[in-house]
């Protein structure tokens, strides 16, 4: 699991966290049951450590940025080794 970043509204009372986790679908649900569930001591927490008065409500998202940059790198190296190089190519190279 990876926090790949926070949106918060200006009055500090919701945030966002877009959460990237690699796995089977059941394995991205149990970890988000299981961030779903901390939510309110985790609250609590950052309440106490910044001392804020009313923290944010604490919302978690999928990113599946991560996941679509493993993709698309797995299919550029994919096409790296598929495809033979062109003529004009192997006369570029030294």
């Amino acid at each position: 699991m990876t926090v790949t970043g926070v949106d918060i509204t200006s009055d500090l009372r919701h945030a966002k966290v877009f959460v990237s986790v690699l796995g089977t679908e059941t394995e991205k649900a149990a970890t988000f049951d299981g961030l779903n569930s901390v939510a309110g001591h985790l609250r609590s927490q950052i309440a106490k450590a910044l001392q804020l008065r009313v923290a944010p409500q604490i919302t978690f998202k999928v990113d599946e940025s991560v996941a679509h940059a493993a993709r698309i790198e797995s299919l550029l190296e994919q096409i790296k080794h598929d495809t033979p190089a062109r003529a004009d190519d192997e006369e570029r190279q030294p």
